[in-house]
């Protein structure tokens, strides 16, 4: 279970004194304890990637502003955190896979103009996951609907 892959991965980090990895991978594990708390439940495996994946594109949203401020030391320390949180994440899709992936999904919802595009989103984001972005999905869904 990936809980368990966190646990082990914090030990490790700690005896190796890998401080962005353990301030990491604490930070993930906060937020799954989190969430049980919040809704009361025990977290899948499927809810933990979820949660990784939230943290993840948390980071990469931030880039951008480090990026703009030119603070290339935590611009390196975000990179790093991302590279660790990708790790525990299901490789993602290309561009193509999610192409067809979507076009059966329009096919499954009989999705024929910009007014199914909720459905659309709402199934593909579903089957598809932490594999791939939502924005990304939005994109391709525009595209194939217009």
């Amino acid at each position: 279970m990936l809980k368990e892959k966190l646990l082990e991965d914090l030990k490790n980090a700690m005896k190796e004194k890998n401080t962005i990895r353990k301030n990491v991978i604490q930070m993930v594990r906060a937020a799954i304890l989190q969430v049980e708390k919040d809704k009361q439940i025990e977290l899948t495996d499927e809810q933990i990637i979820e949660v990784i994946a939230k943290e993840s594109k948390k980071r990469k949203d931030s880039l951008s502003d480090y990026e703009k401020s030119g603070r290339e030391d935590l611009i390196k320390q975000i990179q790093e955190e991302i590279h660790i949180l990708q790790e525990y994440l299901p490789k993602p899709l290309s561009k193509e896979e999610l192409e067809t992936i979507i076009e059966k999904i329009m096919q499954e919802v009989n999705a024929t103009s910009m007014k199914d595009m909720g459905k659309v989103m709402k199934t593909a984001k579903e089957q598809i996951g932490a594999r791939a972005d939502g924005k990304e999905i939005n994109e391709i869904v525009k595209a194939k609907l217009a």
